[in-house]
């Protein structure tokens, strides 16, 4: 595996490192071992697959509050999609800004998302799973998310989604989350 920093601090890309030949190739997309040796302590506790019939499906931006809060390393397994992590650490120099990465099956890439970022994704193509590793369990009741479309946050999708659910559209803005954590609630 190869690993590229992003913008945001934690946000890495990790591209295959492929052993091809006539049959195709082979590639390691997980090793705890080889990720602690990088200095990225990251264990699977879950592991979660989104499918997504309809090209332009967007999910997100989601994400749980500590003591729930949940890393990730999200892996486009069929298809291909705009994956996005917006930063909600207040100590981070990037609090509230967002990174971009295009995940495609066919490169196996993958985004790792650190706790205390939201996330989200835009398909690009029909048909398109991600695989999401979890680093801790999901606990129902305590998702949180950010509107995808927030003018603060300002995330440049490629395109408009054609499908996306419901409460995706009523989660609030970035400005309404960060006064409602200086008001102590969230």
């Amino acid at each position: 595996m190869r690993v590229t920093e992003t913008d945001l601090p934690g946000v890495l890309r990790l591209d295959l490192t492929r052993h091809e030949d006539e049959r195709g190739f082979f590639a390691r997309v997980y090793c705890e071992r080889e990720l602690a040796q990088l200095g990225i302590a990251f264990t699977s506790k879950q592991i979660n697959l989104s499918r997504n019939p309809a090209c332009l499906t967007l999910r997100g931006m989601h994400f749980q509050e500590p003591p729930y809060a949940e890393a990730k390393i999200v892996r486009v397994v069929r298809g291909q999609a705009f994956d996005v992590a917006v930063d909600l650490r207040v100590d981070s120099p990037t609090f509230g800004r967002w990174t971009a990465s295009k995940l495609s099956a066919d490169r196996g890439n993958a985004l790792i998302i650190p706790e205390g970022c939201a996330h989200g994704f835009l398909t690009l193509e029909e048909n398109t799973d991600i695989l999401y590793q979890m680093g801790s369990a999901y606990v129902p009741g305590m998702a949180k998310g950010l509107l995808y479309s927030d003018s603060e946050l300002a995330i440049d999708w490629p395109a408009e989604p054609k499908m996306i659910a419901e409460a995706d559209l009523l989660w609030p803005s970035f400005a309404s989350y960060v006064g409602n954590l200086y008001r102590g609630s969230s």
